[in-house]
């Protein structure tokens, strides 16, 4: 953690409210924060993604990388231990098992994936319903090829996984869709280009639509990218928990943002 995400950790925890729902009166986000996110449960699936996990920060294989976004200073060179792009480029695990409980509540059809990594995050995505059509985009070969790996170790055949730059292969699979039901924004940490994704996965989102970015706290510019997202006039209901920031369209609820301890 640098210093400007030191700052806004701290910034965080002044501003965090909400924890177990307390002083939210939307019925909708109350129920998210209440309980979805509180849910003590674990899924069937929870301990074997983490075995996986942590058998590939085990591993001693390095890989060349291309990165396309915006990295931290471990993730520029260009031969990378297997181990050490699973630990500084997966997501967390209470994170993931966040992304599973909503897609497990909200059931969407068709899941999008920026920034595919090492898989890990699309296990978490893709487990909670196999028929659901989810496609994830990955810059570098190398890394896409590693996810293609995790994919065959968990059964999932029908995931699709694109190879190519976020600029050239998400039009193309806009195009081929009628509309999103979720969007994981990860791979890209930088303000024009997060904001670029977002107004062009805009345009195919309806109401019941869910958006998530990844490391909104990651820098300025995410920041700023951040801040003009929940500003916009289709975002009702808009939830921070630092490391993740999520994003309702639904109509039927009043425009709120809510900074919740997570």
């Amino acid at each position: 953690m640098n210093w400007f995400q030191a700052k806004s950790y701290l910034l965080y925890l002044i501003k965090a409210r909400h924890w177990k729902g307390f002083g939210i009166h939307s019925p909708f986000v109350f129920d998210l924060v209440a309980n979805l996110m509180r849910e003590p449960y674990s899924y069937y699936c929870f301990q074997r993604i983490t075995a996986w996990r942590n058998a590939l920060m085990r591993s001693t294989q390095t890989i060349s990388i291309s990165d396309l976004g915006a990295r931290s200073m471990v993730a520029k060179a260009k031969v990378r231990k297997v181990a050490d792009i699973v630990r500084n480029g997966s997501i967390p695990q209470k994170y993931g098992e966040l992304l599973f409980r909503l897609v497990s509540r909200f059931k969407p059809r068709q899941i999008i994936e920026l920034g595919t990594s090492a898989g890990i995050s699309s296990l978490y995505l893709a487990l909670p319903n196999k028929k659901s059509n989810f496609i994830t985009i990955e810059g570098c070969k190398n890394t896409a090829e590693l996810a293609h790996h995790t994919f065959q170790e968990f059964g999932l055949n029908g995931v699709s996984l694109q190879n190519g730059s976020f600029n050239q292969e998400l039009p193309e699979v806009l195009q081929q869709t009628g509309g999103v039901d979720f969007v994981f924004f990860d791979g890209d940490h930088r303000q024009e280009p997060t904001l670029h994704y977002f107004n062009l996965c805009l345009e195919k989102a309806h109401n019941d639509t869910i958006f998530v970015f990844d490391d909104i706290h990651w820098s300025q510019g995410m920041e700023l990218a951040w801040n003009t997202i929940i500003a916009h006039p289709r975002v009702t209901v808009s939830i921070d928990i630092f490391r993740l920031g999520i994003v309702f369209f639904r109509k039927e609820c009043q425009k709120a943002h809510y900074v919740v301890r997570f």
